[in-house]
């Protein structure tokens, strides 16, 4: 049987809201023409309907306790079976409904390691703000888009997994790694996501960026532009909390 083209893994525990959301968006994103994808669900034992929810879907979905976010994230690696994976968790949804479709379409041979575009973060009452990709290649900056919004080829990843030593920021970890070995990217000039805010990193901004720094750290970066960057990551965030049209207007575009 030939592999779908796209794994969606979605990571979720006592989210049924947010679950049922995600599960809305994805699937709108197929049609009578076009379904070359798999949903993939990884449930941390949920306790509040979200078993009985999944039993009725059409995910390929396992529900089992683990040790947090990215322990369940290398569970959904080991679970996919499509070309390229890409995260998108309880409560985020793609852009449109025909994204996965175009960005196929778009793909020539050979085929990229990565693709990523930009991405829409959800703000107060009904406003979305968009939010611009920085290229691949200034990784070392920290990460260049929202992970929802970057795919993996997963026979690149091999044995590659998310580093449980760090709690907030191993998406990071991973994507830099991944890199590293598999540099050929793609970017598409176009929002792939709607990001739901309030994740755990952005929950956790300051031992966030403090993991950040060591993974810095482990790209080599110096100490000089590894304390400058955290300088303006903290400024930056200081600015969204004081004004978020400001930084907006700074860090993205409406």
């Amino acid at each position: 049987m030939r592999a779908p083209y796209f794994s969606i893994i979605t990571i979720t525990k006592d989210n049924l809201s947010g679950l049922e959301k995600t599960a809305h968006s994805i699937q709108l994103l197929q049609s009578d023409e076009w379904k070359d994808f798999e949903w993939v669900v990884i449930d941390g034992a949920s306790s509040d309907g979200t078993i009985e929810f999944l039993k009725q879907s059409n995910a390929n979905w396992v529900s089992e306790p683990d040790n947090g976010l990215y322990d369940a994230m290398n569970k959904g690696i080991e679970r996919s079976n499509g070309i390229y994976i890409i995260f998108m968790n309880a409560g985020d949804i793609f852009s449109q409904d025909d994204i996965l479709e175009t960005i196929q379409n778009e793909i020539d041979e050979p085929l990229p390691d990565l693709l990523y575009g930009d991405a829409l973060e959800e703000g107060h009452s009904t406003n979305q703000y968009y939010k611009t990709a920085r290229h691949h290649r200034l990784i070392h900056k920290g990460l260049f888009t929202h992970h929802q919004a970057i795919f993996y080829r997963k026979d690149k990843i091999q044995d590659l997994r998310y580093d449980l030593k760090y709690s907030y920021a191993s998406d990071y970890d991973f994507t830099a790694r991944f890199l590293k070995t598999n540099p050929y990217a793609h970017y598409f000039d176009i929002p792939i996501c709607i990001f739901e805010q309030g994740g755990i990193s952005q929950k956790n901004a300051a031992k966030s960026r403090k993991e950040e720094f060591q993974i810095r750290k482990s790209l080599n970066v110096s100490l000089y532009k590894n304390i400058l960057i955290t300088a303006r990551q903290v400024g930056t965030q200081i600015v969204k909390s004081v004004s978020a049209p400001l930084y907006w207007k700074i860090c993205g575009r409406f």
